[in-house]
């Protein structure tokens, strides 16, 4: 079980990353517009963070998988830990492959059935992003669609993990896991949610009122 963290903004990273339960990061070019940096650069900061064994996801784009491949070569190159993630496509799929043959670390992203993680699966992908919010968005239970890929993955011992994304909502996060993710990759302000509940809040209250009166007591009897 993994928590990925959405994310190319390096500082709200770090601080995340400090707690220790993060293990890895998801961008893409979404992300990268929002920092407003060149996205070389956000890179190998980000990767800076983790170990080696850990995964950064960086997205190529292209027609073509060729073009794919030729962005994939730039990103390589800044860390080990660079995981190169690829549209479910014809074409970003024959370039997972290419990857995958030479132990490249791969995600295949934008999928939104089963069909097409058995498909991703079949081309070696390390990881596959079923889009969990943006399937509810449309009327179809995203968590459900985690529950299938499992189910599929599971039967034929597929060896790609599912890493649940477009996470909105700590209800999402936990249900993926549930269902079968290995990893979900959720936005800053959804990882720091997980650790709030009111109950646990009004309970830390009272035991902090409650050891108050039991300091005041030990002070009394001295």
């Amino acid at each position: 079980m993994k928590i990925f963290l959405d994310s190319s903004d390096v500082d709200e990273i770090r601080e995340a990353v400090d707690t220790g339960l993060i293990d890895g990061v998801t961008t893409n070019p979404t992300l990268m517009l929002r920092s407003g940096r060149d996205p070389m650069d956000v890179l190998a900061e980000i990767t800076e963070l983790f170990p080696w064994t850990a995964s950064v996801s960086a997205e190529v784009s292209g027609e073509t998988w060729e073009e794919m491949l030729e962005m994939a070569d730039d990103y390589i190159q800044i860390a080990p830990n660079i995981t190169i993630k690829v549209p479910c496509t014809v074409q970003g799929l024959k370039a997972c492959k290419n990857l995958s043959d030479d132990d490249i670390a791969t995600n295949v992203t934008l999928v939104f059935s089963a069909a097409q993680a058995i498909l991703a699966a079949k081309a070696g992908a390390t990881y596959v992003s079923p889009f969990v919010g943006r399937m509810n968005d449309n009327s179809v239970s995203g968590v459900e669609l985690i529950r299938a890929i499992s189910g599929v993955y599971q039967v034929h011992r597929a060896e790609t993990q599912i890493l649940a994304a477009s996470l909105r909502d700590v209800h999402h996060v936990s249900r993926s896991l549930l269902y079968g993710a290995n990893v979900v990759t959720l936005p800053t302000k959804v990882f720091w949610k997980m650790y709030d509940h009111v109950l646990t809040r009004e309970g830390l209250a009272q035991f902090d009122k409650d050891w108050a009166q039991v300091m005041e007591a030990q002070h009394v009897d001295e």
